[in-house]
């Protein structure tokens, strides 16, 4: 195991992506979850899927298979050549790994601020009003959200990243 793995989880718009930027800027080893080790698939196997089965909701199955490739995840966990390792993004599959992790964040942010941020963001999940309706169920049930320490995305990016960084362990 790497000398120190964080995981930065968070449903669609409460901020993984600038968070992992803020703390890349800050000399901080950055895993993007979503562009390096992201694809469709079965969460529980792991196989690669080519789409969703006839008759099925495309966005709903969509995202319950946005999943992380668990053998890249344990490999880049296993390199000690940075003192820390912050894994960003989101995955339906993160009970897979959940324990390579010395701690979870799991942002989070008021419905307001979540609508702002999805409106400003046309060609990501959430903009379309069905996806935008998932979206917000799986904000307000906290769907697909491992658990861990509730960070409050509503402040600066570089607040946001501070508070993350007084709770490391």
């Amino acid at each position: 195991m790497g000398i120190k793995n964080y995981l930065i989880e968070g449903g669609s718009g409460t901020g993984k992506t600038s968070v992992a930027t803020e703390l890349e800027r800050r000399g901080y080893h950055v895993v993007h979850g979503d562009r390096v080790l992201a694809y469709v698939g079965d969460p529980e196997t792991g196989q690669a899927l080519a789409g969703p089965p006839e008759g099925a909701d495309r966005i709903a199955w969509g995202y319950t298979h946005w999943i992380w490739s668990v053998d890249k995840v344990r490999a880049v966990a296993a390199d000690t050549t940075h003192p820390a390792t912050f894994f960003c993004g989101g995955s339906r599959n993160f009970h897979k790994f959940l324990d390579l992790f010395d701690e979870v964040f799991v942002l989070d942010i008021d419905v307001e601020t979540l609508n702002r941020r999805l409106d400003g963001r046309p060609n990501e999940p959430g903009f379309e009003p069905a996806e935008r309706a998932l979206v917000l169920r799986y904000h307000r049930n906290r769907e697909y959200l491992p658990a861990g320490n509730t960070i409050d995305t509503a402040n600066t990016v570089k607040g946001v990243v501070d508070d993350i960084l007084a709770k490391l362990t």
